[in-house]
């Protein structure tokens, strides 16, 4: 029983201990976040919890903003969660925004991640049209989140059409909104609904003196009583109370501003500018490790292009310097070639020089050969006149004796068949005709009363014809042996004539390129050659 009883105690205790929760989304910029609240949190217990998630110290900016219907409404701090008209159904989202705004931003945001909630909540309401931006403005502010997000320009990393995937401008830039109450840091604005830039009328916080409403109107009462009350009549309550709400925030951070810093503010801001300091520092290193960097890199550059060059003219001046050493090989070589050549020229200079003196000392030898030889020429060419005459004149003579021999073989022709027509006529009685004489070329023949008997001296005559032919054979045979050697002749002293047209200088260059053996071997044959022509001479005049 005790036991059963104790059991009933903790577990009502452990009940007790376990509060009723809820599930709460709390949605920012650029996260969502998921929180179990208890039932009886306020709404300065959810804000605190989000804002140390989030490491946030400058919270007097936010707020949590939820939609009632087709409006919206900020999560007051004093006043439970679940009294709220938010959904019932969770989890219960709550959008975290900035709901005031700073009159210099540059001093009065100090966190990086309240700068960083303030970006990106500025740029999705330019991007949806809820603040208008002109055009200029809004590529500067675009050019500002491409430098913030990609840094500084690389064109090997940066490559065009990098950007198209990024909502960075405002699908329209025209003017046209039904709001006519701008609420910021400085004060209160009336517009024109066409022109959102300029206001019409404006209300600093420091000339209000109070603000108002009532049911549907709106009232703001300058702090000079001389100037009327402006009052606006909004198309919902609801909106009233938010503006009022939005009013009574921004003159409390006006009022804030113009007030000795808190000791918290003061730490932060010294943080802040200690960091920014400490930025400002690192930037700077890193600038000048930059400007360094790029400095060694172009020194660099330069030791690498200037070692390169170097290199080339090393190169250069190698190959130059072997283009001289060969140069000074070929014309030490050459040099050697000259000075050979020159010793050449010197010794056949010399050699020339005798060989002129030989040739002048031989050219008068040579005028009277060259006379003696026409001489003994004109003598061979008249005998061989005479020679020539002398074998007409013989064979004028062979031809009368071969056709005296003709007659006398066609008469003794003749003899014997008048002959043989006498022998074989029938017998007479003799008679002692008288003999009539015979041709003294006609052979001789008896005629008896036993028979015939004839003298033809054959023999003689075949001898006789024999020795003509011989002798016209033999004849012919001299007659040409003669003329090939008067042939021979001409052609021997038509070269002896060339021969003397020849200079001094073309017999020079003659010895020279026959290397020295062309004046034996010219002796040689003008040797030969005048003892061909003495021999020819020599049988000519046995002739």
């Amino acid at each position: 029983m005790a036991g059963a009883i104790a059991s009933r105690m903790s577990f009502s205790s452990l009940k007790r201990k376990q509060p009723k929760t809820f599930t709460v989304r709390i949605v920012t910029m650029d996260a969502e976040m998921e929180f179990n609240c208890e039932m009886k949190w306020k709404g300065k217990d959810l804000f605190d919890l989000v804002c140390r998630t989030l490491g946030l110290r400058e919270t007097w900016f936010f707020g949590l903003q939820y939609t009632i219907k087709d409006t919206v409404a900020w999560l007051k701090m004093d006043k439970k969660v679940l009294d709220h008209d938010v959904s019932k159904e969770e989890p219960v989202t709550f959008h975290f925004l900035a709901k005031f705004y700073p009159e210099n931003a540059e001093e009065e945001l100090v966190q990086e991640i309240t700068q960083h909630l303030f970006f990106l909540q500025v740029k999705k309401q330019i991007l949806d049209e809820k603040i208008y931006c002109p055009p200029e403005a809004s590529v500067l502010l675009a050019s500002y989140a491409v430098q913030a997000k990609y840094g500084d320009y690389d064109p090997s990393v940066h490559k065009r059409g990098f950007l198209a995937q990024e909502e960075l401008l405002p699908k329209r830039n025209k003017k046209g909104t039904e709001l006519l109450l701008g609420v910021d840091a400085l004060g209160l604005h009336i517009y024109d609904p066409e022109n959102r830039l300029t206001p019409k009328i404006s209300f600093p916080w420091n000339e209000i003196r109070n603000i108002s409403y009532s049911d549907k109107e709106f009232t703001i009462k300058p702090l000079d009583k001389k100037i009327d009350v402006f009052k606006f009549n909004s198309s919902k309550l609801r909106v009233n109370k938010l503006i009022l709400q939005l009013c009574i925030g921004n003159h409390d951070l006006f009022m804030r501003r113009r007030k000795a810093d808190s000791l918290e503010v003061q730490q932060m801001k010294a943080q802040a500018r200690e960091e920014k300091a400490r930025k400002q520092m690192e930037r700077q290193r890193l600038a000048r490790e930059k400007q360094m960097r790029e400095e060694a890199e172009r020194t660099r550059d330069e030791l690498e292009r200037r070692l390169l060059q170097m290199k080339e003219e090393a190169t250069m001046a190698n190959e130059a310097l072997m283009r001289s050493e060969e140069t000074a090989d070929l014309l030490a070589e050459k040099a050697q070639i000259t000075e050979e050549e020159a010793k050449l020229l010197a010794q056949k200079a010399a050699e020339a020089e005798q060989e002129m003196q030989r040739i002048k000392a031989t050219a008068i030898r040579t005028e009277e050969e060259k006379r003696l030889m026409e001489q003994k020429v004109l003598e061979a060419e008249v005998l061989a006149l005479k020679m020539a005459e002398e074998s007409e004149r013989r064979a004028k003579e062979a031809d009368q004796l071969k056709q005296d021999l003709q007659e006398a073989r066609e008469a003794e022709r003749r003899a014997k068949q008048k002959l043989l027509e006498i022998a074989t006529k029938p017998t007479y009685p003799p008679m002692n005709p008288v003999p009539a004489p015979l041709p003294p070329d006609i052979p001789s023949f008896n005629v008896g009363g036993d028979g015939l008997s004839f003298d033809f001296k054959d023999t003689d005559m075949k001898r006789l014809s024999m020795e003509i032919e011989k002798e016209k054979v033999e004849y012919m045979e001299k007659s040409k042996h003669l003329q090939e050697q008067l042939n021979e002749l001409k052609t021997e002293i038509e070269a002896l004539k060339l021969k003397e047209r020849e200079t001094a200088l073309d017999i020079l260059h003659n010895e020279n390129s026959d290397r020295g053996g062309t004046s034996s071997k010219h002796n040689t044959i003008k040797k030969l050659t005048l003892q061909s022509a003495k021999s020819r001479v020599a049988f000519f005049e046995e002739l």
